[in-house]
C-alpha cells in the first residue's frame, strides 16, 4: 500500500453516524455532515456543497464517437435537487468541474438548464471554478469564485500540497476499496479526511473514482486518513488499515 499518510501515529477520529445515515465530524474545527449522496452539509452556514458534477460528460463522449446513455446530467441534477428539498439550504456551492468541458453549457437540455436556474432561486448559488470549467457559467445565474471562505473553512476545487487546515476540495474523485472477511472486496466513492482537511467524492453520475491509496493522495494528510464510503443511504467510516489498493 502506498504511504499516503507519512505519520504512523494512532489517531482516534471523533465521528458519529446520524439517524439519516450521514457521518458527523469536525473538519478543521468546523462541524460537518457527510451525506450518503456524496454532498457536504455545513449546518452553521446552511450550505450544501457538491463537487465534480461533470454535467454533459455523456454528450461530450458521444461527440467523440463513444456512445453513452445521455441521461447523466438529468440523473445528477435530480439527486442534487433531492438534497436541496431535504435540507433547504441558504447556499449551494458547486465545487468545481460542474461542467465536463467548456461547451457543456451549450449542450444542456432546456429542462436541465431550468433545474440549474432553480438552484439559485431564493438562495445563493456559487460556482467555484475547476480545471474543466475554468470560465464558469455564461448564461446561468450565480456567483463565480476561485475559492470561498465559509464557516472557518476554505473551499476550493483542487487540494493544495502540504498542510492546509480547514481545506475542503474535490478534483481527485476519491474512492475506497475495502476487502471483506470472505476474501471479496467492495469499491465505493468516498469522502477522505484527516480531520484537518476534507476531499469530497465526485457527485456526477458519470464521474469515476480514484483509489485513495493512489500516489495522487500522497502528502495531503497529516495522519492516516479516514474514508467515508458511500453506501445505500449511509456513509460508512473506514479506517486506513482496512483500505486496499486496486
Amino acid at each position: 500500500m502506498n504511504d499516503v499518510a507519512p505519520s504512523p501515529r494512532a489517531f482516534a477520529y471523533d465521528y458519529a453516524v446520524a439517524g439519516c445515515g450521514s457521518l458527523r465530524l469536525a473538519i478543521g474545527g468546523a462541524a460537518a455532515m457527510l451525506r450518503a449522496s456524496g454532498a457536504l452539509w455545513l449546518a452553521e452556514a446552511r450550505a450544501l456543497v457538491v463537487a465534480d458534477l461533470h454535467l454533459e460528460k455523456g454528450s461530450s463522449y458521444a461527440a467523440r464517437g463513444q456512445m453513452l446513455p445521455p441521461y447523466d446530467t438529468r440523473q445528477t441534477l435530480s439527486r442534487l435537487a433531492a438534497e436541496v428539498v431535504a435540507l433547504s439550504p441558504a447556499m449551494v456551492i458547486l465545487l468545481g468541474d460542474t461542467f465536463h468541458d467548456r461547451r457543456s453549457e451549450e449542450r444542456l437540455a432546456a429542462d436541465d438548464a431550468t433545474r440549474l436556474r432553480d438552484l439559485a432561486r431564493g438562495r445563493t448559488l456559487v460556482w467555484v471554478v475547476g480545471n474543466h470549467d475554468a470560465d464558469g457559467p455564461r448564461a446561468l445565474p450565480g456567483e463565480t469564485a476561485d475559492e470561498l471562505s465559509l464557516a472557518g473553512l476554505i473551499l476550493r476545487h483542487e487540494p493544495r500540497a502540504g498542510a492546509q487546515p480547514g481545506e475542503v476540495s474535490g478534483h481527485l474523485h476519491p474512492a475506497a476499496k475495502v476487502r471483506s472477511a470472505r476474501g471479496g472486496s467492495v469499491r465505493r466513492r468516498c469522502f477522505v479526511t484527516d480531520a484537518e482537511r476534507l476531499i469530497l467524492p465526485a457527485f456526477g453520475a458519470y464521474a469515476g473514482g480514484l483509489n485513495v491509496c493512489d500516489p495522487a493522495f500522497a502528502g495531503l494528510f497529516a495522519r492516516p486518513p479516514l474514508a467515508g464510503a458511500l453506501g445505500f443511504g449511509r456513509v460508512h467510516p473506514v479506517g486506513w488499515r482496512s483500505l486496499a489498493e486496486d
